[in-house]
């Protein structure tokens, strides 16, 4: 695993078991109706997580859009699948989208390795 995708992980762990640890319910709630949001239904989980992706890069938050891509990535998604995402995500944000495609693109890589 490489070290950018390593260091992602770890801080999201910790910081999540922190953010747990206070036990607060609502952040609690919140948390689950994430994963929950994700799981098999109508949709199946790898269109979900390719939503998820548009819309993180969309909204511009490179931590989303790396936990998408490697979900992605564990669900079988093809570089040509991810790709056509990014075209999606920069189409309907515009150029300032730009800059999270070329990180999300370093962060695809790493998770080749």
């Amino acid at each position: 695993m490489s070290d950018l995708v390593k260091n992602f992980n770890d801080y999201r762990a910790a910081m999540n078991e922190k953010i747990l640890a206070q036990d607060n319910l609502v952040l609690k709630r919140f948390f689950s109706l994430d994963g929950q949001t994700y799981a098999d239904g109508a949709l199946n989980s790898k269109t979900k997580e390719l939503l998820g992706l548009v819309a993180s890069m969309v909204l511009r938050c490179d931590d989303c859009i790396k936990y998408h891509l490697e979900k992605c990535k564990q669900l079988g998604t093809t570089t040509e699948e991810v790709f056509e995402v990014f075209a999606v995500a920069n189409v309907v944000g515009g150029s300032i989208v730009i800059p999270h495609t070329r990180r999300a693109v370093e962060f695809w890589e790493a998770l080749g390795e």
